[in-house]
């Protein structure tokens, strides 16, 4: 599921700063988004409402949770990998700023904000709700949603910043890194996308080890083997498959690498304890509930900004 909304022609000056919001996107993430950077004056703010996943910002990595808040700047390599069981899904909007001539220490928000290429943390000034209202000025188009989206936009820069204050670098906690991260998004990738046609081999393989040494990782990382790992997989696949109407239980079996309905019907209702049909049928009939945010965690950096 995406919603996108470009070209939207939504500008305003701010602190003597032009900001114009070039992309605006609600998505659920089904694969990695690569590896990539912006360009001066870019900023992308992310905020993950549900799911969960992986950023790699700058060769170091972090867990995303429900209610974190990131921002990517000029320049700032990134990449982002859903959890299969409970793919992220997430708000993004994407400024484009131009600072003024005299942006600097008379202008606290504008400063704040262009001096902090990166942050990630936990949400505590309510974007969520924020994100909720821009899309709905953005859906309905109702009179002055222009400007009223605009406004909505100006106090999404003043929560950021915000944001970094309650959260200052002195409270930051070290980020994930490692050989042993680099694994798990190995790992966590190949069991998203490769669910058709899993192999410990391969898997092996891809870490450069053994297929006994990526036994004992699994064992490690994630308390399971490579059997329950692959079930797990091909489960959360199934269950995300069975979300759309459009396909029929033959083609998500075969799409998930099982030799006929009955074996794919019969492994679904083992590790469920219900039919594919009836999963389908259930899931379409309530609504889906979502876990509460996480305990705080809180990673920013800062560069010097001239005017």
């Amino acid at each position: 599921m995406k919603i996108l909304y470009a070209d939207t022609n939504l500008h305003f000056t701010m602190e003597n700063a032009s900001v114009q919001a070039l992309n605006i996107v609600f998505e659920r993430f089904t694969r990695t988004l690569p590896s990539h950077s912006h360009g001066n004056g870019c900023y992308e703010i992310h905020y993950i409402p549900f799911g969960e996943g992986k950023l790699k910002a700058d060769e170091q990595y972090y867990d995303i949770l429900p209610g974190t808040l990131f921002v990517t700047g000029p320049h700032v390599n990134h990449a982002q990998t859903p959890i299969p069981a409970n793919p992220m899904q997430e708000y993004c909007v994407y400024f484009k700023i131009r600072p003024g001539s005299h942006t600097g220490k008379s202008s606290p928000v504008m400063s704040a904000f262009l001096s902090t290429p990166f942050w990630i943390g936990k949400d505590t000034q309510g974007i969520h709700e924020l994100m909720k209202r821009l899309f709905d000025e953005l859906k309905h188009r109702y009179t002055g949603f222009q400007a009223h989206a605009e406004l909505l936009l100006a106090q999404l820069l003043i929560c950021m910043v915000r944001n970094y204050e309650q959260h200052p670098i002195s409270q930051t906690v070290s980020p994930q890194k490692g050989l042993a991260d680099t694994k798990s998004v190995i790992i966590e990738e190949y069991f998203l996308y490769e669910y058709s046609a899993l192999s410990l081999n391969t898997l092996a393989g891809r870490l450069n080890l053994s297929p006994r040494q990526t036994q004992r990782l699994l064992m490690e990382f994630y308390g399971k083997s490579f059997q329950e790992k692959k079930a797990e997989a091909r489960m959360s696949a199934a269950a995300i498959l069975l979300s759309d109407p459009s396909k029929t239980i033959a083609s998500i079996a075969e799409a998930l690498g099982y030799s006929s309905a009955e074996h794919f019907s019969s492994a679904f209702r083992k590790y469920y304890h219900t039919s594919p049909r009836q999963y389908r049928r259930k899931a379409g009939e309530e609504p889906k509930a979502f876990s509460p945010s996480p305990d705080n965690f809180i990673k920013s950096k800062t560069q010097n900004q001239t005017g």
